[in-house]
């Protein structure tokens, strides 16, 4: 099973442990075993730090999905997870890459984690929206 998150840019320390414990009951009880994370605001940064610590106590996989061609030494941190870009992204311009790579992970997820407070003008919840749209199983977290 493949797990992807959509949050967004500002996110509360208090969601942490509610994503552990929602990552924890997916591997254990769900067979979650590949994530899927961008790299754009405190949410991603947050999913990043827990799958770090599940992959050390987990057999996973987690990658980071680049929106973006690596261009130069910035583009590459040792905060992200191992790095892949979607099928296709060097043909889209550049405006349009974010979402077309959001739209990739959500058409290789069975699970959506999301934490979406904003319902007006956020990507996050545009994406949510389209993931349960599609039929996969959305988790939302809030406090």
């Amino acid at each position: 099973m493949t797990v992807t998150f959509f949050g967004h840019r500002y996110v509360q320390n208090e969601i942490e442990p509610m994503l552990r414990s929602t990552l924890i009951d997916l591997i254990e009880n769900r067979g979650a075993e590949l994530f899927y994370v961008g790299n754009q605001g405190g949410f991603d940064a947050m999913v990043t730090r827990v799958l770090r610590e599940l992959m050390s106590r987990y057999p996973i996989r987690a990658y980071t999905v680049l929106a973006y061609l690596p261009v130069g030494e910035n583009i590459m941190s040792e905060d992200l997870l191992p790095t892949i870009l979607p099928e296709g992204i060097e043909t889209v311009p550049r405006r349009f890459a974010i979402s077309f790579r959001n739209r990739w992970m959500i058409a290789k997820s069975d699970f959506v984690v999301t934490h979406v407070t904003n319902h007006i003008a956020s990507g996050a919840a545009q994406f949510k929206a389209l993931a349960e749209k599609q039929g996969k199983t959305v988790i939302n977290l809030t406090v």
